[in-house]
């Protein structure tokens, strides 16, 4: 069951293009409120965790996302392939940690916006507020082992 803040990847299928096979899964998350999924496409023949399509898939849970991933048409997930090979980066390692830290900051402002709501517990909020503070940090500390270096 994907929580708050954590990934999980579902296989969707393949693509075949370029003269090569593409698996295709969708990563999904929940930000406390709804599940939203991203399609990555990654090549067996590399070692690189491929490349994701920036278009969200929605849902209100995680099956329903996967669902709606696995119901795209092969010409659907071609596109897809296509405008995610477009969009692609040199820096993958860089973009990643950069996509994960703005992940948590946006986790952090939601977090803190529902406990000055009231819809979360002042102490489970502070709790959550500093376990995403303290990734945050290290995420940080991260950063200077991705600038500059490709792939």
């Amino acid at each position: 069951m994907t929580v708050a803040g954590q990934a999980e990847e579902v296989n969707v299928g393949a693509v075949e293009a370029d003269g090569r096979t593409w698996n295709v899964t969708v990563a999904i998350e929940n930000d406390g409120i709804e599940f939203v999924g991203h399609l990555w496409f990654a090549d067996d023949a590399w070692d690189d965790e491929g490349f994701r399509d920036h278009g969200a898939i929605p849902g209100r849970s995680a099956q329903e996302v996967a669902e709606h991933a696995r119901a795209l048409s092969t010409h659907d997930l071609t596109l897809r392939f296509r405008r995610a090979q477009a969009d692609q980066r040199r820096h993958h390692g860089l973009r990643k940690l950069t996509e994960q830290v703005l992940e948590n900051i946006r986790h952090l402002n939601k977090v803190a916006t529902s406990m000055r709501a009231g819809l979360l517990e002042v102490d489970e909020a502070a709790a959550e507020i500093d376990a995403t503070e303290q990734k945050l940090h290290s995420m940080i500390d991260e950063l200077r082992h991705f600038a500059g270096v490709p792939a």
